[in-house]
């Protein structure tokens, strides 16, 4: 589901126990990460175990659902085979029948008797995790399953394990204060309404991005006269051909991503101790909802697309993500983020960053203000269409100066706009 994405809640079931199930056939519908999606079923047979019941939340990498194939039943029907038994009774017959199900679903393990996700098994090898390690580990997952975070977190530990740091007899640790939240009693004329499940969603992201990054900010001011006439002069014509409009974010997005090129450590996540540099710059676009929540389509390798192309992407995220018509790839991979705070009149904003990133720029309202123009001749007043850069970064990973010649950088490429080029 994307490296961003580390769990699902199950909201409907679209097949019960016994019922035949076609290959590509959604099984289930699960909600992740503010999109809706079906899970289609890998194989064709017929579904024997629901793992999760509705409102329920899986890890990536947990086992959804089981069914059985048809290759199964043949394989069974070979094992009792060769050595014709005489007829059982019916106790026996219920055994038989229940014996090989628990031997499919200990194939698809390791040589103990715990299911291990396939992302399981590859974080156990990549890290050499031994099968006796594996089967020690407390599983926090239904049933006891070990999860993503369970083996994640047994690495850490047994690597710090390995190499104590060596303290000082006089140094102290000095532990920050647990607050308890508040509690507030409603009195008897005050409104209770539930958070929605996106809204949940979207309220653990933020606290969690900030508990991650150190959050840090620049503010630039750019002066965007000159794509304001262009636009003006070229907008009824592009719908006329188009059928769509031409707006000011596509423009934005173009320089965002033509500035990352230059700034390839803008455009970097954070594992561990580790930067990894992401080859290709992919756009994220927050989109307001009409209920208020936000969502984030991304526009993959936003950089190798011209202006016509990233209006075109544009527009039709924003459409999809408003009809509830996203796709959960829609939002998936974003390497940067790019909010748009002037569409509700704030000329500046301090947007908090959309992890796994480490940056994230807000576009203030365009605003006709008097501004000092330098001429040969001297020094006027004249009026000027300007806007607020905010940028957010990740002060961990990203210095002061690398986030302010970033947004800097954005400026400048703004304000050397041509009014000649055509789209």
């Amino acid at each position: 589901m994307g490296e961003s994405v580390a769990e699902a809640t199950v909201t409907n079931w679209l097949k019960g126990v016994g019922d035949a199930v076609s290959l590509d056939e959604d099984v289930l519908e699960i909600a992740t990460d503010k999109v809706d999606s079906g899970v289609p079923s890998e194989v064709s047979g017929v579904l024997v175990e629901m793992c999760f019941e509705v409102d329920q939340v899986a890890q990536v990498g947990d086992t959804l659902a089981i069914i059985e194939t048809e290759g199964a039943k043949e394989g069974q029907k070979e094992i009792s085979e060769p050595e014709p038994e005489p007829e059982p009774s019916p106790p026996e017959i219920v055994a038989t029948v229940a014996a090989p199900l628990k031997v499919n679903r200990l194939d698809q393990s390791s040589a103990d008797s715990r299911f291990y996700s396939p992302l399981v098994k590859n974080i156990a090898k990549t890290e050499g995790v031994s099968q006796i390690e594996l089967s020690q580990i407390a599983g926090t997952g239904k049933d006891g399953r070990v999860t993503k975070n369970d083996i994640l977190n047994y690495i850490e530990q047994r690597t710090q394990s390995s190499v104590q740091p060596i303290r000082q007899p006089a140094e102290e640790v000095i532990h920050a204060p647990v607050s308890e939240p508040q509690v507030i009693l409603p009195s008897g004329e005050d409104q209770i309404i539930e958070m929605s499940r996106m809204g949940k969603l979207v309220a653990k992201h933020m606290v969690d991005s900030i508990h991650t990054s150190a959050h840090v900010q620049s503010f630039v001011e750019v002066d965007v006269t000159k794509i304001w006439n262009w636009r003006t002069r070229v907008k009824d014509e592009y719908l006329k051909r188009e059928g769509e409009p031409l707006t000011f974010t596509p423009i934005f997005m173009e320089a965002v991503a033509q500035t990352l090129r230059d700034f390839p450590m803008m455009n970097i996540s954070v594992q561990g101790d580790q930067i990894i540099i992401k080859k290709h710059i992919n756009l994220g676009m927050a989109t307001a909802l009409g209920d208020g929540n936000l969502i984030v389509p991304v526009i993959k390798d936003a950089d190798q697309l011209n202006l016509r192309g990233l209006s075109k992407r544009v527009n039709d995220l924003a459409n999809r993500a408003r009809n509830n018509k996203l796709k959960p790839e829609d939002i998936q991979d974003g390497t940067y983020t790019v909010t748009n705070v002037g569409t509700f009149g704030s000329i500046m904003g301090t947007p908090i960053i959309n992890q796994p990133q480490v940056g994230i720029l807000a576009l203030g309202a365009i605003r006709k203000v008097p501004a000092v123009i330098e001429t040969a001749e001297g020094d006027f007043i004249g009026i000027r269409h300007k806007m607020f850069l905010s940028h957010s970064y990740d002060h961990r990973v990203v210095n002061g100066a690398l986030g302010g010649q970033f947004v800097q950088a954005v400026k400048l490429y703004l304000e050397a706009w041509d009014e000649n080029r055509s789209v």
